[in-house]
């Protein structure tokens, strides 16, 4: 695996190294040990998959208790994956990362515990799978307004966007609930569940 800092360190973009030949491919889409070497390393716990059409929009999302790592990755079709840094203590504070992950390019994003997350799909349909690092949790559940003029983010294909109740009455940056320290993350990490 290729592991690249973002402009944002503490996202990760994540290339496999795929074996390819006349039959097809394989390629190891996690790897618990390989990818504690680059600082992942909590357990995850759950897994998601979403399928939706082109110019769905969906995020962004966070949960303010019971925070979630998230290993994103797109199994069919292509999306515009954004992660967004809503730690009020990090230098990097309302800040964002986008990244294009696809089935031909086979990338996958670490997003970890601290950020609200978001993506667009590109292409006719895409199936998204991730992994999280702590449990679903709908009380604690936030949404912050994909298209907030605070956040700039430069979202591609977007003027037909299609977005959830949910989503749609999500709140600016500057209303949202945010990380006020690390412990806010670090005492929930600690409370997770390790089921290895």
């Amino acid at each position: 695996m290729n592991v690249v800092a973002t402009r944002i360190t503490d996202v990760l973009l994540i290339e496999p190294r795929v074996f390819a030949d006349s039959r097809g491919y394989f390629f190891e889409s996690y790897n618990e040990k390989l990818l504690a070497q680059f600082g992942i390393t909590g357990a995850f716990v759950q897994d998601n998959q979403s399928f939706s059409q082109r110019n769905v929009v969906r995020g962004l999302h966070y949960q303010i208790q019971q925070p979630q790592g998230k290993l994103i990755r797109c199994i069919s079709g292509e999306i515009f994956d954004v992660a967004v840094d809503i730690r009020r203590y990090s230098p990097t504070f309302g800040e964002w990362v986008g990244e294009a992950l696809s089935s031909a390019n086979r990338r996958m994003l670490w997003i970890p515990p601290g950020f609200a997350h978001g993506f667009v799909v590109l292409s006719e349909t895409a199936e998204v799978l991730y992994k999280a690092t702590n449990f679903w949790a709908p009380q604690h559940e936030r949404t912050i307004l994909w298209n907030d003029p605070a956040l700039g983010i430069e979202w591609p294909a977007t003027q037909q966007a299609i977005l959830s109740a949910k989503d749609l009455s999500g709140v600016t940056l500057g209303q949202a609930e945010v990380y006020e320290q690390p412990a806010q993350l670090t005492e929930n990490a600690l409370a997770q569940v390790d089921v290895r």
